[in-house]
């Protein structure tokens, strides 16, 4: 009976140590399919690759800044001296050249003659070549552009872009990147021709609206003294009253001459002529007084609207000659550039191909397999130990 209670449970040992042999296998067997297939494999796909299939990759880089002139203050001919003319950054004005850069235009004028659509379609390995054979769109080209063939950072500290053109050929790199440098400068110079074409014609249309202003507020002022018989009503009420002051000269004369010979001879034959001539210089400066201090038609009252005329033709004029000069100074504003892409580094030919980094590649394969690896063993035996 002992014997029988021995032998039972050496087999049921031997059974549970084949169970957990077969298990230890089983998991390491399942460890290592794990592993060859989130690590291995995938490392050996990215050495085969990167190591013998990936093209070169060759880049060339430039970089350029967007100023725009500035006359700074001058406050002394001493500062003029010292500060002169100096140059601010256009930052506002660097995003649409990154932007065309980036463009359906820009992309459409390199593209003339199919040159980009060559150079990308029928160069490089099949993972790195523009896929023409799937599909040759427009649309798909300037996708590819932008993700394979182009790269542009601003720096906003410095105001400094910086261009990256990518290509199978180091000759393709430099043309591309020379090409777009030299389509981003057309580009600003339609900015500014633009900027100036319509400064000039605003102040050319200023000018010319102020033209007739003035040619009316002149018509209008001629068209009064033609109609009230006035040159100027300030002059000549000056000369009326001129004239008033003479002949009440002669009266005073005339009656101090005729209180003396009444007084003296009081029938003097010069008499009555003396009073004839007093009432004839009464008359006179009541006429001339009239003229000038009247009521209507005199030359106060025709001085109001005259004086109204003249204001308005004299600021018609002044109006005229600062849209006049206006129109000099966007002319001469005109002449001048308002924007300037500087090249600070001019595009470099490479003559060595910097990518793909083959072994950085590799090993970013192998790192981030092995973090794959790493969490999904654990979630695996997370998994069996809770079914256990």
């Amino acid at each position: 009976m002992e014997n029988t209670l021995d032998t039972v449970l050496r087999e049921d040992a031997a059974a549970e140590a084949t169970k957990n042999k077969n298990g230890f296998w089983l998991r390491l067997k399942n460890a290592n399919r794990l592993f060859l297939g989130t690590v291995v494999v995938p490392t050996v796909l990215a050495t085969v690759y990167f190591g013998f299939i990936a093209s070169d990759i060759y880049v060339s880089e430039s970089r350029f800044v967007v100023r725009s002139p500035q006359r700074q203050s001058q406050t002394g001919s001493l500062s003029a001296l010292l500060q002169g003319t100096g140059f601010s950054r256009a930052q506002d004005d660097t995003y649409p050249v990154i932007d065309y850069i980036e463009s359906r235009d820009a992309l459409k004028e390199l593209n003339r003659g199919n040159y980009i659509l060559d150079a990308y379609g029928n160069r490089g390995d099949l993972l790195s070549r523009f896929l023409r054979q799937f599909d040759d769109s427009f649309e798909s080209l300037w996708k590819y552009y932008n993700k394979r063939v182009v790269a542009v950072e601003f720096d906003t500290t410095s105001a400094i872009t910086t261009l990256q053109v990518r290509s199978f050929t180091s000759q393709d790199a430099v043309k591309i990147n020379e090409s777009l440098l030299e389509l981003s400068e057309h580009l600003i110079n339609r900015m500014n021709e633009r900027a100036a074409k319509d400064m000039v014609q605003f102040a050319r249309a200023e000018v010319d609206a102020a033209a007739v202003k003035a040619k009316d507020a002149a018509a209008a002022l001629a068209a009064y003294r033609k109609s009230n018989t006035v040159f100027d009503p300030d002059r000549q009420s000056a000369l009326q009253l001129q004239q008033v002051t003479a002949l009440q000269a002669q009266l005073f004369s005339a009656q101090t001459q005729l209180s003396q010979l009444q007084a003296i001879a009081p029938q003097n034959p010069q008499i009555p002529v003396l009073k004839t001539n007093i009432a004839a210089v009464e008359k006179q400066i009541q006429e001339a007084t009239g003229g000038v201090t009247g009521a209507k038609g005199s030359l106060s009252d025709k001085a109001t609207s005259y004086t109204r005329l003249q204001l308005d033709s004299q600021f018609a004029d002044k109006q005229l000659a600062s849209a006049m000069a206006a129109l000099e100074n966007a002319r001469a504003e005109a002449q001048r550039k308002q924007l300037y892409l500087e090249r600070l580094v001019q595009p470099n030919q490479p003559d060595v191909a910097i990518e793909p980094k083959r072994l950085k590649r590799i090993f970013e394969v192998f790192a981030l397999g092995m973090i794959a690896w790493g969490v999904l063993s654990l979630l695996v035996t997370g998994v069996r130990e809770h079914h256990d």
